[in-house]
């Protein structure tokens, strides 16, 4: 990948997509959000599409491609709403047995001390002793808080590419859904698209999108820490200013179960609290250009 995927890369996307509309798609997003729950049949059938496996070099029974890769699988997970402990379980997949194939899900306590899906786990990477539930915003991502956590390094850069690249499926499918809406509902006699303000918000959302995109593929192939930094924090914006913008093109309808556009804005606020979020982030760019600047 230079910055646009190869002609690989897209069949793997689009085979991922295709496996995430037959097994997650709207009908079973619906029940997942009724009745929250890890579907461990569905987690099994990720493993053996290789999702958690991507980065594992074949030798250890992995599918043997990189990074890139990973990020194009990650942004479609983002674009599904797919739930579950997914960075966490991919990077485990060399170390952890099961997590690889789906037999083994795996979560970890974040620098700031959250854990997500705790309870629906086998494996706990991290000191998750005393944890306590907190009440998520998002229906599809429970939430636990470690009170103390100890002390831990900078947060990994592949999880928070990861992270980012979620983001960016979240920036990009709720772009398509405001524009699908703006075209469809009509107001006095036609689309509201037609309308300036309207224009004016999808066009914004587009532009983050493709902005975020363009950071996340760069960062992707660099793998620079300033890189995944400038990518994450782009991509957070673009999945949480993007979901308020689709919401505001839907209208009050945005903000019912019947659609998913609220579901894309709560998974945003609770990814951008992963560790390497805002802060995070700005401090490791600051850094990188002091120490640019000599």
């Amino acid at each position: 990948m230079r910055l646009h995927p190869t002609d690989d890369q897209r069949a793997l996307r689009d085979s991922l997509r295709r496996l995430l509309a037959r097994r997650f798609g709207a009908v079973a997003l619906r029940a997942a959000v009724a009745g929250p729950g890890l579907d461990r049949a569905l987690w099994r059938e990720l493993g053996a599409a290789g999702f958690f496996a991507l980065r594992l070099p074949e030798a250890d029974g992995g599918v043997g491609l990189g990074l890139p890769e990973a990020v194009l699988a990650f942004e479609e997970a983002g674009r599904a709403l797919l739930p579950g402990p997914l960075a966490a379980t991919c990077l485990a997949a060399g170390t952890v047995s099961g997590a690889a194939t789906g037999e083994t899900v795996v979560t970890a306590v974040d620098g700031g001390g959250l854990v997500e899906w705790l309870d629906a786990s086998d494996t706990v990477l991290g000191d998750a002793s005393g944890a306590v539930p907190l009440r998520s915003v998002d229906p599809l991502t429970p939430l636990h808080r470690v009170p103390a956590p100890a002390s831990v390094g900078p947060p990994d850069p592949v999880a928070v590419l990861l992270t980012a690249a979620e983001q960016l499926g979240t920036a990009a499918r709720v772009c398509e859904l405001a524009v699908q809406h703006a075209r469809a509902r009509k107001q006095f006699g036609q689309p509201i698209g037609a309308f300036q303000a309207v224009k004016h918000l999808c066009a914004d959302m587009l532009v983050r999108t493709e902005t975020a995109r363009a950071a996340v593929y760069a960062a992707a192939v660099t793998a620079g820490p300033a890189d995944i930094a400038a990518a994450r924090l782009l991509a957070d914006e673009a999945a949480g200013r993007g979901s308020r913008d689709c919401l505001q093109v839907h209208g009050g309808m945005g903000f019912t179960w019947e659609s998913e556009v609220h579901l894309h804005l709560k998974r945003a606020w609770v990814r951008s609290h992963r560790a390497g979020g805002v802060t995070e982030s700005e401090e490791l760019l600051a850094a990188d250009l002091v120490a640019g600047a000599g």
